[in-house]
């Protein structure tokens, strides 16, 4: 009997997919779902007539496979897949490979690589993005793990990931551990913050300026042959151009109550565990929390009123929706700038040798964020692979001295007038931030020395250097000890 390639787990709307994109790129692959019926019913549907070969059990899945054999995992994080593991393992020998192509957090990629690694074992952890479309035509995929497994899936992998336009693969080894996951982790947080910040310009247009759908179609559409071109400008157009049965754009009859499956919070939570102001994205998730608290939302506006709306002339509506675009594409520039800062400080700690230029590389097709902005910060980190941050780039600095003026007047007017763009002024206040040589700190060092003896650094002292002062006569010279929490 013919031995299949790869054996897949999970045949939900990923995982089947993905099933069809490695048959169509020549690799036979044996399917296995915990629901048995719908392994009857993909290979007597979809899967009918091709080298797709159905599994009741995953000893009979493995009995099918090639050695060393590649087991690929697309079901839902978190205990389903230690279960799935434990069940697995008892079956493999060595060398063969385990991979998790679903939404793991990056601590349980790092742990389970550890564990199947000591059963003499691989394990690959990977993040598969772009949807059902990207996974059944060419994801972008970002694979870490064990570094022995990568000969083995690399052909696979680079086969069936999206490539971009000189025939590149969106797909490399990342990095050891949970290092793809981790990759993937922030590419959905930087995804979050794209989408928040659309969504904000959205608002502006359609309550500050009184555009209709058509109008914001048209806006939008005009974007995405310039410097905005991404996946997401573009499918907002088709959503703003898109009829209801009445006739009316369907986008204003859905609820605005946003849903979560947990990334984008993940991704916050790191940069507050690493001490990074990933200010955007952190603001994108407590957006989609407060849209969440919908009947709240009613009964407050009905106290203290919506938004307000100025009256704008044709010349200055058309040089205020510049202005949006402004604040649109300095934001966008932020938040890849706060999220590589995030990379680069969880390579320092886990180790990694990140490849920062090969990760835009790899979001340049197939996956959710993918846009020729991209390009340019590959670009950058050719030029420069240790660049500290993406704004010191001269393509980046010049492009933003270019937007600033147009940033501060969305954000102004949209103060004004009561219209929340969390996301556009959190990305300025951090731009403040950080193009400020001295911050108003020395002050909370002040109060924090005050009430708690926590000590200062002085201005007139070498760094490192912890001083002390008893602010009303009254305290000791005792300080308290030191941490950063």
């Amino acid at each position: 009997m013919k031995k299949s390639d790869v054996g897949l787990i999970g045949l939900a709307v990923m995982g089947e997919n993905l099933v069809m994109n490695m048959e169509s790129h020549g690799f036979t692959v044996s399917v296995f779902n915990r629901t048995t019926q719908r392994v009857t019913d993909f290979i007597n549907g979809r899967a009918a007539g091709k080298n797709i070969v159905g599994t009741y059990s995953p000893e009979e899945l493995v009995a099918t496979l090639k050695k060393p054999r590649r087991v690929m995992l697309m079901i839902k994080a978190g205990k389903p897949v230690d279960d799935m593991i434990e069940r697995l393992i008892p079956l493999l020998e060595k060398g063969d490979i385990i991979i998790d192509g679903g939404n793991s957090h990056f601590p349980d990629t790092a742990r389970r690589t550890a564990y199947v690694e000591s059963k003499g074992l691989l394990y690959v952890g990977t993040g598969v993005s772009g949807g059902e479309e990207g996974a059944l035509k060419g994801p972008s995929m970002m694979p870490g793990g064990s570094p022995e497994a990568w000969q083995y899936v690399k052909p696979l992998f680079t086969s069936i990931c999206a490539h971009v336009e000189d025939g590149s693969p969106c797909c490399d080894w990342v990095g050891e551990g949970g290092a793809g996951h981790f990759v993937k982790m922030v590419h959905n947080g930087i995804e979050y913050g794209d989408m928040q910040i659309i969504c904000e310009a959205y608002m502006l247009m359609k309550d500050l300026l009184g555009m209709s759908c058509d109008e914001m179609h048209d806006v939008f559409a005009e974007w995405n042959r310039g410097e905005l071109k991404s996946y997401l400008i573009e499918i907002t157009a088709d959503i703003l151009a898109y009829k209801d049965k009445d006739g009316e754009p369907l986008v204003e009859h859905i609820l605005d109550a946003a849903g979560q499956k947990g990334t984008g919070k993940w991704t916050a939570t790191a940069a507050l565990d690493a001490g990074v102001p990933l200010t955007l994205i952190g603001e994108a998730v407590f957006a989609r929390c407060l849209s969440a608290m919908k009947e709240e939302r009613v009964r407050a506006a009905a106290i203290f009123g919506g938004t307000g709306r100025r009256a704008f002339t044709a010349e200055e509506r058309a040089a205020f929706i510049e202005n949006i675009r402004c604040a649109l594409l300095a934001s966008k520039i932020v938040s890849y700038a706060q999220g590589y800062t995030l990379m680069r400080a969880a390579a320092r700690e886990y180790g990694w040798d990140l490849n920062y230029g090969g990760i835009a590389l790899m979001w340049r097709g197939g996956c959710i964020i993918r846009s020729v902005f991209l390009g340019k910060i590959k670009e950058a980190y050719d030029r420069a692979p240790d660049l500290p941050n993406l704004l010191l780039d001269e393509y980046f600095k010049e492009k933003m001295q270019t937007l600033t003026a147009g940033w501060r007047k969305t954000v102004s007017a949209a103060v004004e007038c009561g219209i929340p763009v969390p996301a556009f002024s959190a990305s300025l206040a951090w731009f403040d931030g950080w193009r400020n040589e001295r911050l108003p700190q020395n002050l909370l060092q002040a109060q924090r020395d005050y009430f708690g003896a926590h000590t200062y650094e002085r201005t007139d002292s070498p760094r490192g250097e912890f001083f002390h002062t008893n602010w009303t006569g009254e305290g000791g010279s005792t300080v308290s000890g030191g941490y950063n929490a």
